[in-house]
């Protein structure tokens, strides 16, 4: 019998009614064996996610303000969901647990162990529920004293923690510390712990649940009914995930991509629904040319300008350095003989676009500098671009033909991925042009 390891987002966890369509759902298939779960998250529109209500209470302790109300919200809901699924205090009391919880925040717990309550209130929740399991992610999902991440160490608890069992719940988002301290990843991490632990444990799919059918062509909000995206490779997926598109996190790729292990978008609200399947390769098909377009709003790009630059020895190295001093990475670098666009996140920069400037202009000395702090990016992706003529030519028509200026061109080698900047106000436009171009004559 195979393994299946399916991680449940905040959504499909986010009251009664949606425990019972993972409990379905985890019936359903006996090979969903390992179930990873995310903090409860909005059940409707203006609702607060668990975990947003977490932070706020740690900000809350770290300010010397009253939090208890706050937890109380926290806890109530809890209780109220564990009742409302027939789980009453002598088959599962939670009430030790916030009042362990409680302590922690008064005796200064750190924002990692605070954030991840709502995940490992959640995972008790699911195992008993589910009648599986539970198992916390702490000693089971490894990092060092500085916070880094311990693949190998990680692969090797869980082996020896999951080899046989029949049935587990795990919290996603959080791990631990030789020294016991908890620590998270970054927002949306749960995609993560479900994708290391298919890696570890050798799984033959990782299955994520969310509330949509997988990935869509374009955003829904900007192109209208776009088409589903059936089939995707792990790269195509990096390099839209990476340019915003956001059913998975983006670092959820690279464990399972390792050892071709197959990612499988679902609908917890569409069960039967296949969704996106992300694979390490895909045949590719004449017909599409484009597989999906992604972007993203306010990025800076600071063209450099210096004559016989590309003969000048260490000028990158010196650009690498001025970014390192500020602790800044790029997004991207289009380069020419005698130019150089440096392309920066401006939630990155913050405050500091003049100080870089001056440093640059310090350091570099270039000829000449031209800052823009109103681009937006937009990656349009598809491995079957390589392979056809005229992909660029059409997509640059488009946007002309729509009225837009494209204020920078990046492509990489590959020729998978064409990025071009445009103004934020441009963004959405040239989305729908790009998509009519390449999508539209499919429908």
């Amino acid at each position: 019998m195979g393994l299946k390891v399916a991680k449940f987002g905040g959504s499909s966890v986010a009251d009664v009614i949606q425990f019972k369509k993972v409990r379905s759902i985890v019936q359903a298939d006996p090979t969903r064996k390992i179930v990873v779960v995310s903090a409860p998250g909005k059940r409707y529109p203006n609702d607060t996610k668990l975990t947003d209500l977490l932070y706020l209470c740690q900000t809350h302790v770290e300010h010397n303000l009253p939090w208890d109300q706050l937890f109380q919200v926290v806890s109530d809901r809890f209780t109220a969901m564990a009742l409302s699924l027939g789980l009453h205090s002598e088959q599962l009391d939670l009430e030790p647990e916030f009042e362990t919880i409680r302590k922690d925040l008064n005796g200064g717990a750190g924002a990692g162990y605070i954030a991840s309550r709502g995940e490992y209130l959640n995972g008790l929740l699911m195992a008993r529920f589910l009648g599986f399991e539970f198992m916390d992610a702490a000693g089971l999902l490894l990092f060092d004293e500085r916070g880094h991440f311990l693949p190998d160490e990680t692969d090797q608890a869980l082996r020896d923690a999951l080899g046989n069992c029949e049935g587990v719940v795990i919290p996603g988002f959080y791990g631990s510390t030789p020294g016991g301290r908890i620590k998270t990843f970054s927002r949306g991490g749960s995609d993560i712990t479900g994708s290391v632990i298919a890696r570890a444990m050798h799984a033959d799919v990782y299955e994520n649940w969310t509330d949509v059918h997988g990935f869509l062509v374009a955003d829904p909000r900007i192109v209208k009914d776009p088409q589903p995206i059936d089939y995707i490779t792990y790269q195509e997926l990096r390099e839209l995930s990476y340019m915003g598109a956001s059913v998975l996190h983006e670092d959820a790729i690279f464990p399972v991509r390792e050892t071709n292990i197959p990612i499988n978008i679902r609908n917890t609200n569409a069960a039967d629904h296949p969704g996106t399947t992300i694979l390490a390769d895909v045949p590719r098909d004449p017909d599409k040319i484009v597989t999906g377009i992604a972007g993203s709003k306010d990025f800076t790009v600071i063209a450099l300008y210096k004559h016989m630059m590309n003969k000048e020895r260490g000028f990158v190295r010196r650009l690498f350095g001025i970014l390192e001093d500020y602790d800044l990475g790029f997004e991207h670098l289009p380069t020419g003989i005698d130019t150089m666009s440096l392309v920066l996140s401006n939630e990155k920069i913050a405050d500091r676009l003049p100080d870089i400037v001056a440093d640059i202009e310090k350091k570099l000395e270039p000829d000449n500098i031209e800052v823009n702090d109103d681009i937006a990016l937009i990656a349009t992706v598809g491995r079957g671009m390589s392979s056809r003529k005229g992909v660029s030519a059409a997509l640059f028509t488009a946007l002309a033909e729509a009225d837009i200026n494209v204020r920078l061109i990046d492509q990489g080698s590959s020729e998978m991925n064409i990025i071009v900047g445009v103004l934020n106000q441009d963004f959405e436009k040239a989305i729908r042009a790009i998509y009519e171009a390449f999508i539209g004559g499919r429908k």
